[in-house]
């Protein structure tokens, strides 16, 4: 398979909600409700917010194609100061950036995707000036974790994770860049 990692734009909208619909609820832990899952969704991985969030200047949105040109997976980098005050405690290097989302279709685990676009975000997140790169993981998310520690990330604290009417517990990792 050929994959391009390229710079999302809003007319990828549509298909990375599409994207974000089947992967979101695989990282999610088992006792999350598929209301809390869908309700997630649809606030914060609706097609007008990923046409938003390629818009803003102070995210990296990517996305993974395949040769086909279908979206397969994505990543969203939010350069900047973290705004949830255990992340900002949590957190030593400075400035920083936060991988946001990190998602690849089912059919394509194991491809090297993610890593590709792991790549791609943290280039992106050091050519934006971050010296450090911060990310969130649900604490029973252990193949999220092992995929995280292998590209360098380790655990500096925890924060919580609304999702639906739940606070769920997502541990730090961050890493240095450079």
């Amino acid at each position: 398979m050929t994959l391009a990692i390229r710079p999302a734009t809003a007319a990828d909208a549509e298909a990375l909600a599409e994207v974000a619909a089947v992967t979101f609820p695989l990282a999610c832990p088992p006792h999350t409700t598929e209301e809390a899952k869908a309700s997630f969704i649809a606030a914060v991985l609706s097609p007008e917010r990923f046409a938003e969030y390629a818009a803003d200047l102070r995210r990296r949105l990517f996305v993974a194609e395949d040769d086909a040109g279908a979206i397969v997976g994505y990543t969203l980098v939010n350069l900047g100061e973290p705004g949830d005050d255990d992340v900002r405690a949590a957190v030593s290097v400075r400035p920083t950036a936060e991988l946001s989302k990190c998602y690849v279709m089912p059919g394509h685990h194991g491809e090297g995707v993610a890593g590709r676009l792991m790549e791609a975000s943290l280039a992106a997140a050091a050519e934006a000036g971050a010296a450090g790169v911060w990310l969130g993981v649900n604490e029973e998310n252990a193949r999220a974790q092992r995929f995280y520690g292998k590209h360098g990330f380790e655990r500096v604290g925890s924060k919580r994770f609304q999702v639906g009417d739940r606070l769920e517990n997502d541990w730090v990792m961050e890493r240095a860049l450079g």
